[in-house]
C-alpha cells in the first residue's frame, strides 16, 4: 500500500503536510529539510519543483521558486539529492509542480523515477483531469504514484463527483480561489464548501491548502477536513536567519 494510504488509514485528523521548494534556501538543503520535517513530528511533506511561471504561487513561493532555480536547481538536481532519502524518512513524500518540467523530463521518465527515488505521489495543478485519466492515469498507476488533484470553493458539484471518483488518496482543497500565501482561511467560505462537498456525496480524504499558516488557522482547518498544508508561512520561516534545523523545529513545534 501507498505511504500516502498507509497515513491516511491511520491518522483520521489533523494530519499536518508541509510544502517547501526544492533547493532553498541553498541547493544543498533539501534534504536536510525533508529529514528535520520529519523528526519535527510533520504527517506528510510535498517537495516543490520550481518553475519559472507559476500559476497559483504568491509571491513568497515564487521568490523561494526564483532563487532556487538560481542556485541551480533543477529536476535531474532534485532525483540526485533524493536518490537515497527513503534510507533517512518514511513519511510520504510528495513532488509538487507545474506540467512543463514534467513534459519536458518526459512523463514516463518523471513517474519511473520518482518511484525509484522513493516519492508517493505527485501534485500538477495544471494537468488537466481528462487528460490526466485518458494518457497517464495507467502509467502513474505502474509506478504506484498517487496523482492529488484540487477542488476549490468554486467547483460544480458534478465536478466534485468526478475528482472523487478519480481520486486514490485525497483531494487538495484549496481554501479560495487566489495564489497561496495572499490572505488567511475564511470560516464561512470553508462551512459552505465543506457543505458542498457534503452534498455532492465526496468520499475521498481531504486536505486544506491556501491561507493555513499557523496554529489557530491549522486547527480551525482540520474542522472542514483531514488535515491542512502548510506553505508559505513555513517558506518564511527557514528563510530566516539562524540555524536552519533550529528554524525547522521550532516553526513546526508552534504549529502541533
Amino acid at each position: 500500500m501507498n505511504r500516502i494510504n498507509k497515513l491516511l488509514q491511520n491518522k483520521k485528523e489533523n494530519i499536518l503536510s508541509v510544502y517547501f521548494t526544492a533547493g532553498y534556501p541553498e541547493l544543498k538543503d533539501t534534504e536536510t529539510i525533508i529529514v528535520e520535517l520529519e523528526k519535527a513530528g510533520v504527517d506528510l511533506i510535498e517537495i516543490g519543483i520550481p518553475f519559472s511561471d507559476p500559476l497559483a504561487d504568491g509571491p513568497v513561493i515564487q521568490q523561494s521558486s526564483e532563487k532556487a532555480l538560481a542556485n541551480g536547481i533543477t529536476l535531474n538536481t532534485i532525483f540526485e539529492q533524493l536518490k537515497d532519502i527513503r534510507k533517512k524518512v518514511n513519511i510520504p513524500l510528495i513532488l509538487m509542480g507545474y506540467l512543463n518540467p514534467v513534459m519536458q523530463y518526459g512523463m514516463e521518465n518523471f513517474c519511473k523515477k520518482a518511484a525509484e527515488t522513493g516519492i508517493d505521489g505527485t501534485i500538477i495543478p495544471d494537468l488537466p483531469l481528462d487528460i490526466y485519466e485518458k494518457e497517464y492515469k495507467k502509467l502513474f498507476k505502474q509506478y504506484g504514484l498517487s496523482n492529488i488533484l484540487l477542488i476549490t470553493p468554486q467547483t460544480k458539484p458534478e465536478r466534485l463527483k468526478e475528482i472523487d471518483n478519480a481520486t486514490d488518496s485525497f483531494i487538495y482543497m484549496v481554501s479560495s480561489a487566489s495564489t497561496t500565501g495572499t490572505k488567511g482561511i475564511n470560516d464561512d467560505v470553508l462551512k459552505s464548501f465543506n457543505d458542498k462537498i457534503i452534498a455532492a456525496g465526496v468520499k475521498s480524504p481531504r486536505l486544506i491548502g491556501f491561507g493555513i499558516s499557523g496554529k489557530k488557522s491549522f486547527e480551525n482547518a482540520c474542522k472542514y477536513a483531514n488535515g491542512a498544508i502548510i506553505g508559505t508561512a513555513f517558506i518564511k520561516a527557514i528563510s530566516q536567519s539562524g540555524d536552519l534545523k533550529e528554524n525547522i523545529r521550532g516553526f513546526v513545534k508552534g504549529i502541533i
